[in-house]
């Protein structure tokens, strides 16, 4: 099994936790995601049967944290 630990420190981190815990509840084939907030960071860790599914999800989350750090400098929030 694979493990990675994705740590984003961002003042947008309250917004990019709210933004990721429903897909950390969604099942994805072959892969294990959770997620913690603390203060101004956010930690994902990740488990994968296989470096296939790891890229995935890897790819999957930081699209996701990507977009949320463009909406938030468009908005100004």
């Amino acid at each position: 099994m694979l493990s990675a630990v994705l740590r984003v420190d961002s003042p947008q981190s309250g917004m990019i936790l709210e933004t990721l815990r429903p897909e950390a509840g969604r099942e994805l084939p072959r892969t294990k995601v959770s997620v913690a907030g603390d203060g101004g960071s956010v930690t994902v860790s990740f488990e994968a049967s296989d470096s296939t599914a790891m890229r995935a999800a890897l790819n999957s989350y930081l699209g996701c944290i990507k977009i949320t750090e463009d909406i938030s400098k468009i908005t100004g929030e």
